[in-house]
């Protein structure tokens, strides 16, 4: 039997990363290929520069070198930063850094188009603040509007999610904090704190070291593009500390964090219809953090009562979840969603994740796979594949639904975000985080995203 000499081992590793990288980049290039000759024959797709709702034009603007100096000094200094800061210093400083390069790279395409007007559009949630002024009757005749042919239909993002999400931005309104700007700022200063939680989740479950290695490619994640400015990176947020306040809960037996986790579960439930399969993640923790409940059988109980509450007061208001999922599902037929061809889109989507999570996920999530499958990592790498791997299936079972046709390097924030960790099973991090950072810059100079 000839063996692999265990220096030749690296080497051959880091050859299969180039192959999942190229097959990546094959990938997104076919879908840019196919994508046009589809939209320049059929105009089908509703997307100018597929796979992705973008317009190619080439820019600079005033965010350009404050994130060209976010992007080096993170690759320069990032991976050892991370190795040597206390925990307790390195979470603010993860968030603060996340914060820097989504709003830069927004910056770069100028205060009013990159953040301010992004979510006053006419598709978006700040057209509808006005109709909001009886928050309770608004709640009780919500479906009433959610189809096309409803009198005063709802703008698409409204009638897209559940009331939770509009009435965010109510509150903040109500509390002084209206306008596109003070938007913006909070779905980028809130959507940045996901990154914290998915590092807080992968210690509880796996170990500190696969956080700390995980962490330069969670702050310096191509995905910072679209978070800048979305209510998508909001979303991403909440159900990101609902799983990561799982986790502390089942691996520190604690009945507070499984109440605010159930809380935080059902407000995102109620934030997008398709972050219910968040579940799945869920569901991953419950696996990885069995021998806590074991020994506090009592966890569920909290949690159900705090996940009963976001429910439980909607529908005293008056808003049927399960009707206005069954009226969006019409609405969706009824606009592009019912056009865009499912054949290109279920693997298009694909390529999308791609330019979201960046050649370096691509390479990671083949090593993840590696030690799945032939377990030649330590445990805590095991049981960190586990749960990449869990909301690989989630976002795959949200691409085979057929409800995310396009638009999904915004849409799937929440489970892209959760494949970053991924790269904590990469060698030389430093390449890796290069080619990040190049991507996110090349796509924010490149090209003008919208939603």
């Amino acid at each position: 039997m000839i063996r692999t000499p265990p220096s030749a081992q690296p080497s051959r590793d880091l050859r299969r990363d180039l192959y999942a990288a190229a097959a990546a980049v094959l990938l997104v290039t076919v879908s840019v290929a196919a994508g046009r000759h589809i939209e320049d024959t059929r105009r089908t797709l509703f997307v100018d520069w597929p796979p992705l709702l973008a317009s190619w034009a080439p820019h600079l603007g005033p965010g350009t070198p404050a994130a060209v100096l976010v992007a080096v000094a993170t690759v320069a200094q990032g991976s050892a930063l991370a190795a040597r800061l206390p925990w307790r210093a390195l979470l603010p400083a993860a968030w603060g850094t996340a914060m820097a390069w989504i709003f830069s790279l927004a910056l770069i395409d100028g205060w009013d188009r990159g953040i301010a007007r992004r979510l006053t559009t006419r598709h978006e949630y700040l057209q509808v603040i006005d109709r909001f002024h009886d928050i309770r009757a608004a709640l009780r005749g919500f479906t009433g509007h959610i189809l096309l042919d409803s009198p005063d239909n709802w703008p698409a993002h409204v009638a897209g999610h559940p009331p939770a999400a509009p009435l965010t931005f109510v509150l903040l309104d109500r509390i002084g904090l209206g306008g596109g700007g003070w938007a913006g700022v909070w779905c980028i200063t809130v959507g940045a704190s996901a990154c914290v939680a998915v590092l807080v989740t992968i210690r509880a479950l796996a170990d500190e070291t696969l956080a700390r290695r995980s962490a330069p490619f969670l702050v310096l994640a191509p995905a910072a593009v679209w978070m800048g400015t979305s209510a998508d990176a909001y979303f991403a947020a909440v159900a990101a500390w609902a799983v990561a306040l799982l986790a502390l809960a089942v691996t520190r037996g604690s009945l507070g964090w499984a109440g605010a986790s159930g809380l935080l579960f059902g407000l995102t439930c109620y934030l997008s219809y398709g972050l219910t399969l968040v579940a799945l993640i869920a569901a991953a923790v419950l696996v990885l953090g069995r021998h806590g409940i074991r020994e506090r059988p009592a966890l569920p109980v909290p949690w159900l009562a705090g996940l009963a509450v976001v429910p439980v007061a909607f529908t005293i208001a008056g808003f049927d979840w399960w009707e206005a999922y069954r009226l969006l599902v019409t609405r969706y037929g009824q606009g592009a969603g019912g056009i865009r061809p499912y054949g290109y889109w279920v693997w298009a989507n694909l390529a999308c994740t791609v330019l979201v999570t960046g050649l370096a996920t691509a390479a990671g999530l083949r090593r993840t796979a590696d030690a799945l499958v032939r377990r030649r990592t330590a445990r805590a790498g095991v049981r960190l594949a586990f749960l990449v791997s869990a909301a690989l299936l989630a976002l795959l079972v949200a691409d085979l639904s057929g409800m995310s046709k396009a638009e999904t390097e915004r849409i799937w924030l929440p489970f892209a975000l959760w494949l970053l960790p991924a790269c904590a099973f990469l060698t030389r991090p430093r390449a890796w985080l290069t080619a990040q950072a190049l991507l996110a810059l090349l796509l924010n100079h490149l090209l003008i995203t919208g939603w």
